[in-house]
């Protein structure tokens, strides 16, 4: 059986609606049709969900904008109906690809200007919804997200505000820290883990890759990241290792603390393909400096797998290091704007999250436990049956 074939004998918590923000509105339209086909497909089956008003329609996608005034400033505008339904609101905070003008100069959109589009839809629904789950993937200031000094507390502010608004739940992927969520304690908030679809996209575009503790080895490139590189250690059955960065805490080079080296702690590495997992790939050098390090300690292929590509400093480093041979594929999501420039390298993996996200959609507007989607354990393993590693 199917996952989303157990939602068929369950009745929706209310008309779906799904506002994809410009940011999202390539993952929205993505999304929005594998819904339609499930749906369309329960109905042809007459499961008690379509027996619901409005249950399989051609399109979840409510009419939205956010248009500017000359002046810079915005509005949010809903253009149909959205009273009593479940909403969910997709944003993509890190698509800078998007534009505006501010007394005739172009402005592209940064983080801000997307949370405060994002606000304006929520104050645009006046209320009226059922219930409001933001879907923000790569969360909002998440990596201001504790006290060093005295500086602002960006992300938990962000989570405070959204719930005093009206928003009953928010979903992230691979939050930088998970316990920002402490700023909202009695709201539900979710980090998910693209754990499996890596996985899948790795044993798919490299066919001779062999999973097991002689041949392949996974990386954290920082204490940090550690907790996830365990996990791909043990539902892979293979060694874990982890680099920590030295820091000259006495200076700051654009706004932080300069990296001295990357010292290892692990077995040998020698001959084995290695999985460098991250968070983010913000400018790169971290993942080019570890990779330059592995090298050093004899390791074979290695594959950087990161939950958000940002490569805020362009691809020419990347370029350089696959022209070196230092690695040999790179793996993030669809979660974030991806440019052409990033799609058109040969190195690049592309991971689809479209699937999973409306699953997770799916499953909450019919008012079911996602625990089961968010342990991907059992999936991890069938997968690796599926291609042959067990």
């Amino acid at each position: 059986m199917k996952r989303h074939d157990k939602l068929a004998e369950t009745i929706p918590v209310g008309n779906l609606g799904i506002l994809a923000l410009e940011s999202s509105r390539e993952m929205g339209n993505r999304v929005n049709d594998y819904i339609v086909e499930w749906r369309q497909e329960r109905s042809r089956m007459e499961a008690p969900a379509s027996s619901i008003a409005d249950y399989s329609k051609d399109s979840y996608l409510i009419d939205c904008a956010c248009p500017r005034f000359g002046s810079g400033e915005a509005k949010g505008l809903i253009r149909e109906s959205v009273r009593g339904d479940d909403l969910f609101l997709l944003v993509d905070v890190c698509n800078y690809s998007l534009t505006y003008k501010v007394c005739g100069q172009v402005n592209h959109m940064s983080p801000d200007d997307h949370y405060q589009d994002l606000k304006r839809l929520i104050a645009a629904v006046g209320g009226k919804a059922r219930r409001i789950t933001v879907i923000m993937p790569f969360l909002y200031e998440s990596r201001q997200h504790r006290r060093s000094s005295r500086e602002s507390l960006d992300c938990a502010l962000a989570l405070q505000e959204l719930t005093q608004m009206g928003v009953e739940s928010i979903i992230t992927f691979d939050a930088h820290d998970p316990r920002v969520q402490n700023a909202i304690p009695l709201k539900s908030f979710e980090t998910v883990q693209p754990t499996y679809q890596f996985i899948k996209a790795l044993l798919k575009n490299v066919p001779d890759i062999k999973i097991d503790a002689q041949n392949l080895m996974v990386i954290s490139p920082d204490e940090g990241a550690l907790g996830r590189a365990v996990y791909y250690a043990n539902v892979l059955g293979i060694d874990v290792g982890m680099f920590y960065k030295r820091r000259d805490y006495s200076r700051i080079v654009d706004g932080r603390n300069p990296i001295i080296a990357h010292e290892f702690l692990g077995a040998d590495l020698e001959g084995k393909d290695v999985i460098i997992t991250d968070d983010m790939i913000s400018s790169g050098e971290s993942m080019i400096d570890v990779a330059t390090e592995l090298k050093r300690r004899k390791a074979n292929r290695i594959f950087v797998a990161a939950t958000f590509g940002l490569f805020t400093n362009g691809m020419d480093k990347f370029d350089e290091a696959v022209e070196k041979g230092l690695i040999y594929r790179v793996m993030t999501t669809n979660l974030v704007y991806q440019p052409q420039e990033l799609l058109s390298r040969d190195y690049y993996i592309s991971v689809d999250m479209s699937k999973y996200v409306a699953l997770l959609i799916d499953t909450l507007n019919h008012d079911q436990s996602i625990s089961d989607l968010l342990n991907p354990t059992e999936r991890i393993q069938n997968i690796l049956v599926k291609y042959g590693q067990r």
